[in-house]
């Protein structure tokens, strides 16, 4: 049976559809993504769906109420593993949640369960730890987040950082080979990380209500965001080499 893996800005649609139902439904982002990834119509997408054995998270995506959902951390692996080349452990994220990123999560925001919010950023540490470690990290997200218990002191939303680090991403890698379409060395002037930046620039118009020097720091985090995926990319490739060496 066709499996589905999302990509990074697959997976921020979701959170949003459950962040809020009024802009999509967790289904239609779910159905999306099994046509992009499989290429079928969408009669066959909806059939595949249904005899195929969704990942039991997804299951209690599509089934869970209009009400505030939330997640337990071994959910959230659940679902941080549906990322493509994404590698997440119970022990690695107890582990962040209690120590390495505590001041960035605090505690479970939805009863004893985690926000969309707080998983966003379980997210973004998963893809900014393949750059970073996690003094640098916890240095930057406390700039775009602020006081964790408040959101609304948030330079961007967790989801949002999320997704539109993402769609710069799939934006730069247009034949969709899971490397940005740009030369890593001097072409014409321009080095990748420029072009990134451009992304970032057009992506900082919709920010209006920010001052510059916020501005300043959520682009620089968007950079540093979309060369980590780049990065995770490339880890994720040599574990495979090293597993099918292993076994030689």
């Amino acid at each position: 049976m066709p499996s589905l893996t999302l990509t990074r800005k697959q997976m921020a649609e979701l959170l949003v559809s459950l962040q809020n139902n009024e802009v999509s439904t967790p289904t239609k982002v779910l159905k999306q993504a099994w046509l992009e990834t499989n290429g079928m119509s969408e009669d066959a997408a909806m059939k595949g769906m249904g005899e195929s054995s969704l990942p039991g998270i997804f299951e209690k995506i599509i089934k869970s109420s209009k009400k505030e959902i939330g997640f337990s951390i071994n959910e959230i692996v659940s679902l941080g593993n549906q990322i493509e080349y994404s590698s997440f452990s119970t022990t690695a994220v107890q582990n962040w949640v209690k120590r390495d990123v505590r001041s960035l999560i605090g505690s479970p925001q939805q009863g004893k369960k985690y926000s969309l919010e707080q998983a966003a950023i379980l997210f973004i540490v998963e893809d900014l730890k393949s750059t970073l470690d996690f003094v640098s990290i916890r240095n930057l997200l406390t700039l775009i987040f602020n006081n964790i218990e408040d959101r609304h002191d948030d330079l961007i939303d967790p989801i949002h950082f999320y997704h539109t680090y993402a769609t710069i991403f799939e934006e730069l890698d247009l034949n969709d080979d899971h490397v940005v379409d740009v030369d890593f060395r001097v072409k014409d002037g321009n080095k990748a990380e420029m072009m990134i930046y451009q992304k970032a620039e057009e992506k900082m118009e919709r920010l209006v209500d920010l001052e510059l020097r916020e501005q300043s720091i959520v682009k620089n985090a968007l950079v540093i965001a979309t060369l980590s995926v780049q990065t995770s990319y490339f880890q994720s490739v040599s574990r495979q080499f090293l597993n099918s060496t292993l076994f030689i």
